[in-house]
């Protein structure tokens, strides 16, 4: 299956994804498709082409993390070495093991995307003991520096991320993890003044907490939508005086998703300041500008960077209600304003924070290492 001048391959690899995720699959791959013959190896998935992805799925029955890194990366290895590809696209840090083989006996390029930084994410990983995070984060760090100075690029979501990869490789990408805006997407949808929503990944560390209380003194409707992660979690919160003014819907799919940012004004944004956090984009926070929801947002440097200057946030202490309370009662203190944040909102979506623009550096960082 190795390429010639008519078309080159290129091969998405992960050990740890679902055939159907949001940036490995429907972005790069399906975009990569567009230009190239790409392939998606991946556990457990559904052997299948869809949308000119040919998805290599293989049985993976590991019970732990380990197993994983070990026996599930070798069966990605295997599957991988019969396509053949020009460029293999490691997803997961484990992968980076393989790298070395995968470029020696297909003379490949290989590409590392760092979804995130992964050194600051160790120490916030709650089933590694406290006592060992820093050191695990160090060996991480060192080794992820090792392997990547032996590859042909870097791809990252955040500049802050790309930063720490450049220091030590030349060439580094940012692709961030921007959403697919439609065209029957443009118009706005009538809001409902008072309703506020969060979607997403129920964990304490997205603030969920602080927000329930701070809503017991505010005159709002919540729309809470996701899987908890902890059962203690959701008891806690749903013991909370302000858990009476929450639709919650559960895990919900994507049409439930669309009609409910139609129906909102402000979206929530309000992660703790956490290592990994701090430096991260999180992905909800352009759906609900790309649906012209205003935000209610962490005060951190990353997010004032983005949003400060459209002028469609307001900032707020993660950690603290009252200042969560007091600045929500004064977004929604003047209607016309808070419609304007959602109108330069899905503007800068529109202009700025969309796939479209991703996708044509994807194809320029490609076309570099497959022609340079």
């Amino acid at each position: 299956m190795k390429s010639t001048n008519r078309q080159f391959i290129i091969c998405h690899l992960t050990s740890a994804h679902s055939d159907g995720d949001i940036r490995i699959f429907h972005k790069l791959a399906v975009s990569a498709a567009e230009r190239y013959q790409t392939y998606f190896i991946v556990p457990n998935g559904n052997t299948r082409t869809e949308n000119n992805v040919q998805v290599i799925g293989f049985h993976s029955n590991v019970k732990s993390r380990i197993q994983r890194m070990k026996e599930t990366v070798n069966q990605v290895l295997e599957e991988a070495l019969k396509v053949k590809a020009d460029i293999y696209h490691l997803h997961d840090p484990e992968l980076l093991r393989i790298s070395k083989k995968l470029k020696s006996i297909n003379g490949a390029k290989v590409v590392f995307d760092s979804h995130e930084d992964v050194p600051k994410q160790i120490l916030d990983k709650y089933w590694i003991p406290v006592l060992f995070r820093k050191l695990i984060s160090k060996l991480y760090s060192y080794h992820e520096k090792r392997a990547c100075k032996k590859i042909d690029g870097v791809v990252s979501v955040t500049p802050i991320i790309c930063e720490r990869f450049s220091k030590f490789h030349p060439n580094v990408e940012m692709i961030a993890n921007y959403p697919q805006i439609k065209t029957e997407e443009g118009q706005l949808s009538e809001k409902i003044h008072n309703h506020i929503c969060y979607i997403g990944g129920l964990y304490e560390s997205r603030g969920l907490r602080e927000v329930i209380l701070a809503i017991e003194h505010c005159d709002v409707v919540l729309h809470l939508a996701g899987s908890f992660d902890t059962d203690h979690f959701e008891m806690e919160l749903k013991q909370l005086k302000g858990w009476e003014k929450v639709i919650f819907y559960g895990q919900v799919n994507q049409e439930k998703i669309t009609e409910l940012l139609g129906k909102c004004s402000i979206g929530i944004v309000t992660l703790h300041p956490t290592p990994s956090y701090l430096e991260a984009y999180p992905i909800k926070m352009f759906e609900y500008m790309n649906s012209g929801l205003a935000l209610l947002s962490s005060d951190f440097p990353l997010y004032r960077t983005l949003l400060e200057e459209i002028n469609c946030s307001a900032f707020v202490n993660p950690l603290d209600p009252n200042d969560i309370s007091k600045t929500l009662n004064a977004m929604l203190e003047n209607k016309h304003r808070l419609e304007e944040m959602g109108v330069r909102a899905k503007k800068a979506a529109n202009e700025r924070y969309n796939w479209s623009k991703e996708k044509e550096k994807l194809y320029a960082f490609y076309d570099k290492l497959l022609h340079g």
